[in-house]
């Protein structure tokens, strides 16, 4: 069912790039709930992803630009004002990458060059791509920014990496310029913290599996998927939140603020015995 939440509303969606993106399915409520649109990823991911579909399903337009490049944004942030007829109300930052989760770094043993790059590409672009829009005025009075992080920026997770630095990152970027954006535009600016989702770039966190069936069985309401995500954007888009500032909301089923549930428990005592040694001492990651 739509209700029209985003009627006459424009906005930019980074990251999608496959029908598994939570940006995708943000990109396809959107339009649904009658906002115009236009679709961006890097230049490398329009050519191997299916975003281009996506654009063609929507009828919006796909523009190339890499989200750590300054003159790229300002070269999206205008053309997607000239192209959807006015400023833009809203906008999604779904971008997080780690090279060294791909190149299975452990967290004690980081490349410090994948490091930075990994803090740029997931962290250091949203400031770039707020900053941006600022300088260029780009945002209408009382839009609504909202970027996906993960309950991993508070708490440690085994394998998330540091991915964990780069979202901790996110965060403390949109409660700073939050406060900025506010104050001068009352422009919106949150996070939300999503259940963990096989999304392409969550299927490299080594056992995300593992981590997905935890978090289902602590979660009294149960994991939040993709779909659901994109309802939860599009109301944090719509003017149905609009004293909602500097905010890390937490969308997970309840999992943040669990402890130890009766279906995690059962299960970690089935399988405790194969975390010993043959000594029978605790084997921990």
């Amino acid at each position: 069912m739509n209700y029209n939440l985003l009627n006459g509303k424009r906005g930019i969606i980074f990251g999608a790039l496959n029908d598994l993106s939570i940006a995708w399915k943000v990109a396809e409520k959107a339009v649904a709930e009658g906002a115009k649109i236009t679709l961006t990823n890097t230049p490398v991911a329009v050519r191997m992803g299916e975003v281009a579909q996506l654009g063609e399903k929507l009828q919006s337009e796909v523009i190339p630009a890499d989200a750590t490049n300054l003159e790229d944004l300002e070269m999206l942030f205008n053309k997607s004002v000239e192209i959807l007829g006015g400023k833009i109300d809203f906008v999604l930052h779904s971008i997080g990458m780690s090279p060294n989760v791909r190149k299975k770094r452990p967290y004690d043993d980081l490349d410090y060059d994948l490091l930075n790059k990994t803090m740029d590409i997931s962290a250091i672009s949203f400031h770039k791509m707020i900053q941006t829009a600022k300088k260029l005025d780009a945002i209408s009075e009382g839009g609504s920014i909202i970027a996906l992080s993960y309950v991993a920026a508070q708490r440690t997770l085994f394998g998330y990496n540091d991915m964990a630095d780069a979202k901790a990152m996110l965060e403390s970027i949109a409660r700073s310029f939050g406060y900025i954006y506010g104050r001068e535009k009352n422009v919106r600016i949150n996070t939300i913290s999503q259940s963990p989702t096989m999304t392409t770039a969550g299927s490299g966190i080594k056992g995300m599996d593992k981590l997905m069936d935890f978090a289902n069985r602590m979660s009294p309401l149960g994991n939040a998927d993709a779909e659901e995500c994109a309802d939860y954007c599009i109301v944090m888009f719509s003017d149905l939140t609009r004293k909602v500032t500097m905010q890390n909301l937490y969308h997970d089923g309840g999992f943040s603020s669990m402890g130890m549930s009766l279906r995690a428990m059962d299960q970690y005592n089935k399988s405790f015995d194969q975390y010993r040694d043959e000594n029978g001492n605790i084997i921990y990651g």
